[in-house]
């Protein structure tokens, strides 16, 4: 009689469970028509896991929760032992890298996740904090891999199950290259086993993300209606009698009041015009300085625009690549509503911890939009510098900024990212 686990085919933790199967050989089928959010809300599910939780194991003697506890309990379940080891101390290893995977490593990539889907509030200190656990972690299982090939004995055990199920969400959504290739024996490992035909054939081909998961754009929560109160006593007032309008009146009343014009809008207009620069830059592919560049100054109407450098207030925060790379792609993102009166680059400088963050930006008027420093918080994380153009140091950080010059002040740049 097969088990039946109550999940979807997607879910991570499932995984742990239908690896485990396939090395024991126990029979383990997935609830059919599983949908979350549905399925798990039932009174039939409720009375497996009375918080709805997934997933569920459904077994001759009764049901099982909690991933790690069904994976447990597949793994032991023809008591042979395949995926544990005969030693006490040894059992007591498997269990061991089991909690630190899903302590340390699993539940400091959700934290970086759930707020990418939404789940959870954005909080940039949260994010750090995760990050600088989920490097030590690494470090720590990186240091143990340097001279063991599986982490208990020298075969698979259910230990690195589930931390390859708990790295996989790491390395599918969360952990680009830069990040994984300062953990070697951790990505050896990792590709190894996800290639082993037990794995692959519940993974399937895994492929590392290219990119961090972009954060969701919080909204602000509306403000209610203050609605006055009515006094007890008040008389109610004699109806007025309603007379009908003319049609022509009625249609004036209905349409729509024009939306207000951004202030940037209203001011004279300038000889520059931003999408013939932001064309330029895009098309020029050889001779950058002389084309583009030049063709910059060329179009720059100082009297329409001003230039801004701007350099991050935290650098010695900037101690993990991937991170730093995802606060400038998210404050690229937010900026968003500024792409009709702007055009920006932004610098991560260094070969190593901690980098530097540095960018410049083109921004109609003569200072940075109002509108864009009460909308983007990420503007209060930077020193913002206007720059003169009648110095000519000044004018050539600007030229080697557009250009991701290469040293830039003496350091490499780990990246250069547009906004255009």
């Amino acid at each position: 009689m097969a088990l039946i686990l109550h999940a979807t085919k997607t879910n991570k933790n499932a995984y742990k469970t239908l690896i485990a199967a396939e090395y024991t050989g126990v029979q383990v089928e997935l609830a059919p028509n599983f949908e979350m959010g549905v399925s798990n809300k039932t009174p039939e599910f409720l009375k497996m896991n009375p918080i709805g939780k997934v997933p569920v194991l459904e077994t001759p003697h009764g049901p099982v929760f909690e991933s790690n506890a069904i994976a447990r309990y597949v793994a032991r379940f023809k008591g042979d032992n395949i995926l544990y080891r005969s030693s006490p101390i040894d059992n007591a290893r498997i269990d061991q890298w089991i909690d630190f995977s899903s302590l340390e490593i699993d539940a400091n990539l959700m934290k970086l996740y759930l707020p990418r889907l939404g789940f959870a509030p954005y909080l940039p200190p949260v994010e750090e904090a995760a990050n600088v656990a989920l490097k030590r972690a690494f470090g720590a299982v990186n240091t143990h891999l340097a001279s063991n090939t599986y982490l208990v004995g020298h075969s698979v055990t259910l230990a690195d199950i589930i931390m390859t199920c708990n790295l996989y969400l790491g390395f599918t959504q969360l952990l680009v290259k830069s990040f994984t290739s300062e953990f070697p024996h951790v990505e050896r490992y990792f590709w190894t086993l996800v290639n082993q035909p037990n794995f692959r054939k519940i993974l399937g081909q895994v492929k590392q993300t290219e990119s961090v998961l972009p954060i969701q754009s919080a909204k602000k929560p509306s403000q209610p209606k203050e609605t006055k109160p009515k006094a007890k006593d008040e008389p109610k007032k004699a109806a007025k009698p309603v007379t009908e309008k003319p049609k022509e009146e009625e249609a004036e009343e209905e349409a729509p009041k024009p939306k207000p014009k951004n202030p940037l809008d209203l001011l004279p207009p300038s000889k520059m015009i931003l999408d013939e620069w932001k064309r330029l830059y895009s098309n020029t592919k050889t001779n950058f300085r002389e084309v583009a560049i030049k063709g910059f100054w060329d179009m720059y109407d100082p009297e329409g625009y001003s230039l801004w450098f701007c350099d991050y207030k935290y650098n010695d925060e900037n101690t993990v690549s991937f991170v730093t790379l995802n606060k400038v792609g998210g404050f690229l993102q937010r900026m968003d509503l500024a792409r009709k009166y702007a055009f920006g680059k932004m610098l991560v400088i260094g070969s190593g911890a901690p980098f530097k963050v540095k960018g410049l930006w083109l921004f109609r008027g003569q200072e940075i939009p109002q509108f864009v420093i009460d909308e983007c918080y990420d503007m209060e994380l930077y020193e913002w510098t206007k720059v003169d153009i009648s110095d000519e140091a000044q004018k050539e950080r600007v030229n080697q900024m557009i250009e991701d010059y290469e040293p830039f002040e003496g350091e490499p740049l780990l990246d250069a990212k547009c906004f255009k």
